[in-house]
């Protein structure tokens, strides 16, 4: 099963979260009453965020957290990257890192790292605002020649 991880998942709560309120400060245990995630776990996502650029913090007494930059202009890809690392869906498929000790020889690299870029791109054309948005659902586009399998009927 390929999946995001928990952390990346929960992220995607507590920038809803901010995101409702984005030019308002939030302390994180504002944070945690709103996503109902603990502390431990919320103040680990705020630090991965702010170094992945996509939040400001503002210390002290009436410091806290807010989106570094408006909800439709944070990507899906940017929410990932912050937390996942870079790019990748294989070893192989990164183009500067060379992780796999059998890339030179893989006669599959090519496919891999087009199937990554396939998915940066989709999730990069999925900001906060959509994801977040109760009222709309999310558009997506897939190319022409793209087909998706049915649910339940793929098979390995």
């Amino acid at each position: 099963m390929f999946r995001i991880s928990k952390l990346t998942d929960y992220s995607t709560l507590v920038l809803g979260a901010l995101a409702k309120q984005p030019d308002t400060l939030l302390a994180a245990n504002t944070i945690v009453q709103l996503t109902h995630l603990p502390l431990p776990t919320v103040s680990k996502i705020l630090k991965l965020l702010a170094k992945g650029g996509l939040l400001h913090s503002v210390r002290g007494t009436h410091g806290g957290y807010r989106l570094s930059a408006p909800p439709d202009q944070i990507s899906v890809a940017q929410v990932v990257q912050a937390l996942e690392g870079p790019w990748a869906v294989t070893e192989c498929s990164h183009r500067d890192l060379h992780l796999c000790q059998i890339e030179r020889d893989c006669q599959l690299r090519s496919q891999w790292q087009m199937v990554s870029d396939i998915l940066y791109h989709a999730l990069a054309n999925i900001s906060l605002a959509d994801l977040t948005s109760a009222n709309s659902p999310l558009k997506f586009y897939l190319p022409k020649a793209a087909t998706l399998p049915v649910s339940g009927t793929h098979t390995a």
